[in-house]
């Protein structure tokens, strides 16, 4: 089966056109070698795949016949992906969150004096 479908089949991408775009910016690797879209996989090899700046460790048990079901995915791949990998996605998440929420938009002439009131009040102190 072709990387591009086995990777849309076990659902780590919602189109195939996102794991052939994917491909194409040599984020996906079969093997350790840099993957086309149309490169074969058989069971027991390794794909490599940046996606949401985790870098996931998929191994291939089995090739699907066709899309599967949240459920049934594990039958066909072992994530090897390390914990620490999704650690840092959740706290760079959570520092992003830390600034400006998403959709506030620039700061007004009041918020940065209201800042720069901010810093001068540490510094006296």
């Amino acid at each position: 089966m072709r990387v591009d479908k086995y990777l849309w089949c076990v659902r780590y991408y919602k189109t195939r056109s996102m794991v052939t775009e994917a491909c194409k910016k040599n984020h996906i690797t079969v093997n350790g070698q840099v993957a086309k879209p149309s490169k074969e996989v058989f069971p027991m090899d390794k794909i490599t795949f940046r996606k949401d700046q985790i870098t996931y460790i998929v191994t291939v048990l089995d090739i699907p016949s066709n899309r599967v079901g949240p459920k049934l995915v594990d039958v066909y791949r072992k994530d090897e992906t390390p914990e620490e990998a999704f650690e840092h996605f959740e706290m760079m998440k959570l520092s992003k969150e830390h600034y400006r929420k998403h959709g506030e938009g620039r700061p007004t002439k009041k918020d940065r004096r209201d800042l720069d009131g901010i810093s001068f009040e540490e510094e006296e102190n």
